[in-house]
């Protein structure tokens, strides 16, 4: 098989609109889905050889699922070195070379980022699930809002495992993050060291703002996401026929009631 023909069926894969890609790319997104919850349950298990081959695993698929889409990559260099390649790459490494335990494999909660706000998994889940056009945004900040609380959780666990007795697991690292995100803090759960008084105060900033701001996004009243042509205007009521702004007329698509 030639490398044009490998690069057209991989593109055809992670970027093809036919039901093929849109399986492949869901196989993907649960595997990413199956990845974080075994980083879950691990912590609540003592770590031991079965831990590192199972890593092992993990960390062999993330490296041939970077290195395919660098191959049908247009950009391979600007791709590689962006936020989400360098991020690929810590993980991988981490897991394929666990020389801090799982070091920051916990960085693999970005992929579920990165794969819930890829235009084409937008697409697919806008056309696969009944109401989701109606509901995108509260349902995208509400994927937002537990991606954030799950990746200050891990970074809660991973800096603090084996040096706090009161971090045991992900389970008292999820309690301590929302107490502090949610400004209750009851004081039972404490970081310790410098830096875990850091990260204390790096969460403590998060929720003041990011978390209190997703609550919201969940919370407020459903609107549609549509461009105004004339303005840009992008929140409207869905049964909205001009912008409210500029009074231009709108053609916000509607899938009928749910």
């Amino acid at each position: 098989m030639t490398e044009a023909r490998i690069r057209s069926r991989l593109r055809a894969l992670y970027e093809g609109a036919g039901e093929t890609g849109d399986r492949f790319r869901y196989l993907l997104l649960a595997f990413d889905l199956l990845t974080v919850t075994w980083l879950v349950a691990s912590s609540f298990f003592e770590r031991g050889a079965h831990h590192t081959r199972i890593d092992l695993a993990i960390g062999l698929v993330f490296l041939a699922d970077l290195l395919a889409r660098q191959f049908i990559s247009r950009r391979p260099l600007r791709d590689l070195f962006s936020f989400w390649g360098l991020a690929d790459l810590l993980v991988i490494i981490s897991l394929l070379v666990p020389i801090w335990g799982e070091g920051l494999a916990f960085l693999r909660v970005l992929r579920l980022y990165r794969v819930f706000h890829s235009p084409r998994t937008i697409d697919q889940l806008r056309d696969d699930i009944p109401g989701f056009r109606r509901h995108e945004i509260a349902i995208r900040a509400a994927l937002n809002l537990l991606i954030f609380i799950f990746a200050m959780t891990a970074l809660v666990y991973q800096t603090q495992s084996g040096l706090n007795d009161k971090i045991g697991n992900y389970a008292d690292a999820l309690y301590f993050t929302v107490t502090t995100l949610t400004t209750t803090g009851f004081g039972d759960v404490t970081l310790v060291g410098t830096s875990g008084k850091l990260l204390s105060v790096a969460v403590m900033i998060f929720g003041i703002s990011l978390f209190l701001r997703l609550v919201q996004v969940v919370l407020r009243p459903n609107k549609a996401y549509f461009p105004c042509p004339t303005c840009g205007l992008r929140r409207h009521d869905h049964d909205a026929v001009h912008c409210k702004a500029c009074g231009a007329v709108l053609n916000i698509p509607d899938d009928g009631l749910d």
